[in-house]
């Protein structure tokens, strides 16, 4: 039983159990897919249906992983199978069931309100956005947002952090971003919002059928 119900796996050469930040970003990936889906059909077509059965996936995957076991969590084993090829990047357990709890949380707290009590309120919508915010840093920078919270709980040592963020370092020359390429960012910044008021009125027009399919013409 205890093989089964545990946190984090055992890895020769890491003093502590660790998880694979790869498959962890697959599944924030896969999750965020399915919030981002969910909520466009409540914005759209004010259809909370998905969005419902969607908390009811979330709370079950979270609650396999905090109290179960991760390698047994759904997403988490999609999330492995996706990247199975790839060369596994360990990173300490701990801080990841930290942020998984708050996740756990949450989605506890939306399973009250949207399940249990049919509800929706600005509480619901803003747990929707912190869960976007999360599950996007997550999957697209490899940041733990959850993870910033445990040295204000814990006062251990966070180990093994994606990239190595736990271990203060000189930063290499090519992390290092230069005035020249802000200035490259800003000047599309400044592109971008002088396309908009120069191109505004034209770039607004509904877009026509080239081919006649669905019979939209071309507006003058």
């Amino acid at each position: 039983m205890s093989k089964i119900i545990k946190f984090g796996e055992n890895v020769e050469g890491y003093s502590i159990p660790v998880l694979n930040e790869r498959e962890i970003r697959a599944g924030a990936g896969l999750l965020f897919v399915g919030v981002f889906v969910s909520l466009m059909q409540v914005m759209y077509k004010e259809d909370f249906l998905l969005l419902k059965y969607f908390i009811v996936l979330f709370l079950a995957d979270f609650l396999i992983r905090v109290f179960i076991n991760p390698k047994y969590s759904p997403t988490l084993i999609m999330g492995r199978l996706i990247v199975r090829n790839q060369t596994p990047e360990y990173v300490g357990a701990k801080q990841k069931k930290f942020a998984w709890v708050i996740g756990l949380v949450l989605a506890i707290i939306m399973f009250t309100l949207k399940i249990v009590v049919n509800s929706f309120s600005p509480i619901t919508g803003l747990i929707c956005m912190i869960c976007l915010i999360f599950l996007f840093f997550e999957s697209a920078f490899g940041i733990c947002l959850g993870c910033k919270f445990y040295p204000m709980f814990f006062k251990d040592k966070v180990q093994y952090c994606p990239g190595e963020v736990c271990d203060l370092k000189l930063k290499q020359d090519i992390q290092k971003t230069s005035g020249v390429q802000l200035l490259i960012v800003a000047g599309l910044i400044a592109f971008m919002t002088l396309t908009v008021i120069l191109f505004n009125d034209n770039l607004s027009k509904q877009p026509y059928d080239l081919f006649g399919i669905t019979g939209t013409e071309r507006t003058k």
